[in-house]
């Protein structure tokens, strides 16, 4: 019989420090007090004990109890924390921060100005100190270590499949860059994938690599490839690939012969959502399965407490062979975060300020009278002297808000500022209100601004002379800004409501270990659509478990629909598309073609046996599907069903080609709508593209269409986005009736020529561009170029309209100084400026080295990433 051993004394004390009434009231006034301070209300401060509150904190920072270690220990951080900033001046105060930051491993956090230069008088607590702070060294770097739980993820990466969670706060990323770099360094030959959400997150990891590597990538013979198109891939080298799904899965089916080694996915919990894109996972992880060499791979998640169902996407086979190895498989999901953030609820509706304990789960008001302060002024008066980002739910919003909030600001007649001024309305538009606003040290941070402005944008705000940054989701999908308030306008993303993932996500960008131990994040009620009960609702609910995407209910419910179309032999799942909204048809189809490959080729994907499992899938349904789908009739590319590839085939057969344009670079806009309407017909829009390549107007016109051929002609001329903007605004001028749109969401029925719907058109157009032509059409366009090839038995040909999307160009220089790396803006200015000599019968370039020094801090910054993944291009 087992006897249960007896709780040891520092179990016991955090047992009871959990149920402490006396710690609960001292933690509440604290934030009381703090509150007070930091909304300047002239009210008495509550009496408080500090040798109790430095007591608790110290003994939460040595809890030991397994369900509560974490949770303790954040709250000792928050506590000493929150004593430092109510006295500053306090010795005790301070060696007990310096103290604790180390007794938690919070090595970083020792860096910082407030703890820099703490020693501990207690000599064995400096001993273990040190032989703590050693076994966290970061490889290869000095003076820098690895928090705990960092440590644990570090050597996780060994595992043959490792999935982790852990605050947004804690590094996840660094810590895979870290090891990737390690790696290197150590002489290893290996190929590595980063999977990333987002275009702008290749750019800043892109960067990042490239920064601590220098000259060890061409010594070690690496090269960072961002596209399947880099010239790097022409040569043998090994490789660091850092892409999007789409661009990974597109890399692995054009260049069936690269082989991964170690596949990092970053943001795994991406996999967990409702639409189309997590399918993309599925797909490249389905492909990698069926290689001899299978690579290592690890899924990063923020905050979610179940990170091992995303190895779920791993066959079932490879994980029980992988188990019995001694390197196999592993989960780690940890809650502690290096920094905090102080939640406080603003209601401008009825005038109260709130904080929020995360502990009781309860809000206090602190001030019922806000005297009918605006949103601008309360940013204003909170956001002196500090960094902030507003969170908005549009981007319609952001624009509104930032135009609001700034009209009323000085101008700071800051050098910086003045000259990215400059360089928005060279580059963008001379009416563009982010020209504008920097001036003032306001800007915005959208998907689709330029990749240079916006590296600019986050420069300036990281020096500290833009101080606020309105913000969309883009935001939440990683970026790493040094934030001291996050002003939270709304909890929706869209027409959705944040989910508790994205909303614990979205605060955690406030207060970056980089740069300070803590944030604030104010929840507005800025209107009465506004619910503080949802705000709350959100801060008091744990993220729940996850499911990947195939086991959510809204698919999950398909799942049998599926089976029944795909058996009668209708790919365009007739039937399934009724059942559901768009995004939930663009997962079903995608789900559909996956299924269809692997019961061909006799595959026991995690997608088959999810229909299996759900009890969609029978043995006798999967051979009733195969003989309607064959092999041939199915493929590896989910972007595209037989039926569309049928018609294609045909369509070049008899003669479908591109529209010629001539020696001028012109091209005639009529033929360019009637090829869009072939290629609508043949790819059937209608069905799979309803709200965007598809959509028709209210008479049945195809409007729509007609203004992405204007905007596609536009943008393949090679001119910069202020010259295809001023064509846009001209268009609109002519034709007022076709209204103001934003995210297909209308704005007005007619355009009027003001600033403000000039902003909406560009904001409009730079999306439709990042969205409709990079996106939609370039993938339509580069399944055209491929089967126009084979059939006609050609590897390449001149009038390739999918590379002249993919590069918004005709020109020759400038495709291949893009797929050297360097972003279309860039490309443009080398190219304008004469910054090259071009050798068109070596397909070879060699380029200025003053590029190296610009003052064009984006273009400087773009040539010194490129110079050290090709060291020769610079003369």
């Amino acid at each position: 019989m087992h006897t249960p051993r007896e709780e040891y004394l520092s179990e016991a004390i955090s047992r009871d420090l959990e149920t402490s009434d006396y710690l609960k009231e001292i933690f509440n006034d604290l934030l009381y007090n703090y509150s007070l301070k930091l909304f300047h209300i002239n009210t008495l401060e509550k009496e408080f004990n500090i040798k109790h509150g430095l007591r608790f904190a110290d003994l939460l920072s040595k809890s030991l109890l397994p369900s509560l270690s974490a949770k303790h220990k954040s709250w000792a951080q928050e506590i000493i924390i929150l004593l430092n900033l109510l006295h500053p001046d306090d010795p005790n105060v301070k060696y007990y921060l310096g103290n604790i930051l180390s007794t938690l491993g919070n090595f970083r956090g020792l860096q910082t100005e407030v703890a820099k230069g703490f020693q501990s008088l207690d000599p064995l607590d400096s001993i273990y100190f040190d032989y703590d702070k050693q076994n966290h060294q970061i490889p290869g770097v000095e003076n820098a270590y690895f928090f705990h739980d960092q440590k644990l993820v570090y050597d996780g990466l060994q595992r043959k499949y490792f999935s982790y969670s852990g605050p947004t706060s804690m590094g996840k990323s660094f810590v895979v860059q870290t090891y990737i770099e390690n790696e290197i360094r150590m002489g290893e030959k290996r190929n590595f994938a980063i999977l990333v959400p987002t275009k702008a997150l290749i750019n800043e990891i892109k960067s990042n690599l490239i920064s601590s590597l220098k000259e060890k990538l061409q010594e070690s013979n690496y090269k960072i490839v961002t596209s399947a198109e880099d010239i790097a891939l022409k040569t043998m080298h090994n490789f660091i690939f850092v892409m999007t799904p789409e661009r990974f899965l597109y890399l692995l089916l054009s260049k069936n012969n690269a082989n991964i080694d170690f596949l990092f996915i970053d943001e795994a919990h991406k996999i967990s959502e409702r639409g189309g894109r997590s399918t993309y996972y599925y797909k490249i992880l389905s492909i990698l399965a069926e290689r001899d060499q299978k690579p290592n791979i690890v899924f990063a998640s923020p905050n979610i407490p179940n990170p091992e169902v995303y190895l779920k996407l791993i066959p079932k086979k490879d994980i029980i062979s992988s188990a019995k190895e001694n390197y196999g498989i592993d989960r780690l999901s940890t809650e502690y975060s290096p920094v905090c953030q102080f939640k406080f609820l603003i209601d401008l509706m009825d005038h109260t300020v709130a904080y929020y304990d995360e502990y009781s789960k309860t809000s206090t008001i602190v001030n019922s009278n806000l005297n009918n302060l605006s949103f601008n002024e309360i940013l204003s008066k909170l956001g002196a002297a500090k960094q902030n980002l507003v969170y908005c739910s549009a981007k319609n919003k952001v624009l509104q808000m930032a135009e609001q909030y700034s009209k009323d600001l000085p101008y700071l007649n800051n050098e910086e500022l003045d000259s990215l001024s400059n360089d928005i309305a060279n580059s963008v538009h001379k009416d563009c209100y982010l020209a504008d606003f920097v001036k003032k040290g306001v800007a915005y941070h959208v998907g689709y601004l330029p990749s240079t402005i916006r590296l600019r944008i986050e420069r300036c705000f990281e020096k500290g002379i833009l101080k606020t940054i309105f913000c969309t989701s883009t935001l939440i999908e990683g970026i790493n800004l040094p934030a001291d308030n996050l002003f939270i306008t709304s909890y929706k993303n869209g027409r959705s409501n944040l989910a508790e993932v994205e909303f614990r996500n979205l605060i955690g960008r406030v207060g970056r270990i980089k740069y300070g131990l803590f944030g604030n994040v104010f929840l507005v009620r800025n209107d009465e659509a506004t619910n503080n009960e949802k705000y709350l609702e959100l801060l008091e609910t744990k993220i729940p478990n996850q499911q990947v995407s195939i086991d959510l209910k809204p698919n999950q419910k398909l799942l049998n629909s599926i089976v029944e179309d795909l058996m009668r032999g209708d790919i365009e799942l007739s039937k399934t598309q009724k059942k559901a909204n768009d995004k939930e048809f663009d997962a079903a189809r995608k789900f559909s073609l996956i299924l269809i490959r692997d019961i061909a080729v006799d595959r026991q994907s995690p997608t088959m046996q999810a229909f299996i499992e759900a009890g969609a899938l029978s043995e006798e349904r999967k051979n009733d599907i195969k003989e309607k789908f064959p092999e041939i009739k199915t493929g590896d590319d989910i972007t595209i069903s037989f039926d569309q590839q049928n018609n294609l085939k045909k369509a070049i057969q008899s003669g479908l080609k591109y529209p010629e344009i001539d020696s001028d670079g012109k091209v005639d806009y009529q033929k360019v709508v009637v090829f869009l309407e072939k290629l609508s017909n043949i790819f059937k829009w209608n069905i799979y593209e309803r709200s965007t390549l598809g959509k028709v107007g209210k008479d049945g016109s195809n409007r729509v269409l007609r203004w992405y051929a204007l905007i596609l002609i536009r943008w393949i001329s090679g001119n910069g986005l202020n010259t295809i903007l001023g064509h846009i605004l001209s268009y609109k001028s002519k034709h007022p009736e076709t209204g103001v749109w934003v995210d297909g969401n209308p704005i007005a029925d007619f355009y009027n020529g003001s600033i403000a719907h000039r902003n909406y058109v560009m904001a409009s157009t730079m999306s439709e561009i990042e969205d409709v032509i990079l996106f939609r059409l370039c993938n339509y366009f580069r399944k055209f170029s491929s089967e126009y090839k084979e059939i006609n038995g050609v590897d390449h040909f001149d009038n390739d309209w999918y590379e002249f999307i993919e590069y918004g160009t005709t020109n020759k220089v400038m495709i291949y100084l893009q797929q050297l790396g360097f972003s279309r803006e860039t490309a443009l200015y080398i190219k304008k400026g004469g910054k090259y000599h071009f050798y068109e019968w070596e397909d070879d370039i060699v380029l200025d080295k003053d590029l190296l020094e610009s003052t064009n801090i984006g273009i400087a910054t773009e040539a010194k990433d490129v110079k050290y993944n090709y060291p020769d291009l610079f003369l």
